[in-house]
């Protein structure tokens, strides 16, 4: 055996143990063989070396090498070759691209990041200095014609402020790319409509970036609730909160804007509820406050409360404002538990509890899962629905819902009373009318 080999690091063992995966297997906890394991160490057959694994079926595998008190570690990522992934352009080279996005890329295992498009030139060298793309794949927002001639890009991903996002998304389509929005996916119904308008015509997918429901915790509250195992939600508080400075910044105009705390925020507690029970609402009632003496709020409001009724009967209490405290939680309640998530919304940081009786006890259960990139997730959906020519799980319809059931919202504040509303026209029963297939992590 190799030097290399026989002097691992406890850092690389640590790196070198996988679990049970859906192609290969491992062993499962306790060391007791899984039907996996057992195709993958077949009786009188050669064993898996534990620190050096095999490959098998295009993947690496290890055994799991932890003892039956642990969780077997994940497996070892299993990335695209560069020149198979999907090549994507950022457009908009703001805080959440640079702090967020371009550093997710380098988690990605379908997607790399191939091109920039910017309007701010020195930045946009710098940046591509820094990520190593080309001056060539270097483009400003006058440059679509030439963008469109770059076989590399296959998609974009649109990341400017709110009332950019239609003129982008359209010109993106008449270039040919696939195209991946931020939310809100406008700064209006309308403008979501002439975007996923524009799409059709164009054959091109449109997804907007819900990340939230490609994030496991989200994910696995969705699961919980979804199985009945702690019976049917009754209620649901979903909370987003922040405070905001810099009067001059966008999210407070308007024009760029659409509205304040609930486009920007409060939105996830919108989009949340609906994509936890796949339902969508009978009706809402709404209130927005603003602080007079504010000069910030003077076009867009601070702080939105919404409650929203479902067909099932829960109803959904949702609140959002730039002028608290960060705080990012979704509860869903039954009749058997209560489901906490802290920092439901954040970039990270989310803890899941169970609350539930236990025999004659109380039992709060911490479920605690592996560490995600969400941005990640949600880049490599939309690269694996290039690929393999899938609908996205949030396709444009899922973001104009969202447009319709915020103007609602603000309809509603001003009085208080119910408006009613609905799923779109013509979508039918059942649940998840406005999504796509349900995200395969194991692909």
């Amino acid at each position: 055996m190799a030097e290399n080999e026989t002097h691992m690091s406890r850092r690389n063992l640590l790196a070198a143990g996988g679990a049970t995966l859906a192609m290969g297997g491992g062993l499962a906890m306790g060391g007791s063989a899984s039907p996996a394991a057992a195709a993958q160490n077949p009786p009188g057959g050669p064993a898996v070396p534990a620190d050096t694994g095999a490959v098998q079926g295009g993947r690496i595998v290890f055994p799991n090498w932890r003892g039956s008190g642990d969780r077997a570690p994940p497996p070892p990522p299993a990335p695209m070759p560069p020149e198979k992934r999907v090549g994507f352009c950022v457009v908009g080279l703001g805080r959440l691209t640079l702090e967020e996005l371009l550093p997710a890329f380098a988690e990605c295992r379908k997607a790399r990041l191939v091109a920039l498009m910017s309007g701010t030139p020195d930045k946009a060298k710098l940046v591509a200095e820094q990520y190593g793309i080309a001056p060539e794949a270097v483009y400003g927002y006058d440059a679509w014609d030439r963008l469109r001639q770059n076989p590399a890009v296959q998609a974009v991903y649109v990341v400017t402020p709110n009332a950019r996002h239609r003129d982008h998304v359209v010109a993106a389509a008449a270039a040919g790319k696939q195209v991946l929005c931020e939310k809100p996916m406008a700064a209006s119904s309308a403008e979501a409509r002439e975007m996923i308008a524009a799409c059709a015509k164009a054959n091109v997918k449109l997804m907007i970036a819900y990340r939230c429901q490609y994030e496991p915790y989200n994910r696995e509250v969705t699961r919980l609730v979804r199985s009945g195992e702690f019976g049917k939600p009754r209620l649901i508080q979903a909370f987003n909160g922040q405070t905001t400075g810099l009067p001059e910044q966008w999210r407070l105009k308007r024009a760029l804007a659409g509205g304040g705390a609930l486009p920007d925020i409060g939105i996830y507690c919108l989009n949340g509820v609906r994509a936890l029970l796949g339902e969508e609402p009978v009706s809402i009632q709404a209130q927005t406050h603003s602080p007079p003496d504010d000069p910030k709020f003077a076009e867009v409001e601070e702080t939105v409360s919404f409650t929203l009724r479902f067909p099932s009967g829960t109803i959904a209490q949702c609140m959002s404002s730039y002028g608290v405290h960060e705080s990012r939680r979704l509860s869903v309640r039954t009749a058997a538990a209560e489901i906490d998530l802290e920092n439901a919304f954040a970039y990270e940081g989310q803890r899941l509890t169970v609350s539930h009786k236990d025999g004659k006890r109380e039992s709060r259960d911490n479920r605690v899962l592996a560490r995600k990139n969400q941005f990640a997730l949600e880049i490599d959906h939309f690269a694996r629905c290039v690929l393999e020519d899938r609908r996205p799980r949030t396709p444009g319809e899922e973001g104009l819902q969202d447009h319709v059931l915020m103007e609602a919202i603000y309809e509603a504040a001003p009085t208080g009373a119910p408006v009613k509303v609905g799923p779109p026209p013509g979508a039918g029963g059942g649940l998840d009318v406005t999504r796509g297939p349900d995200p395969d992590e194991a692909g």
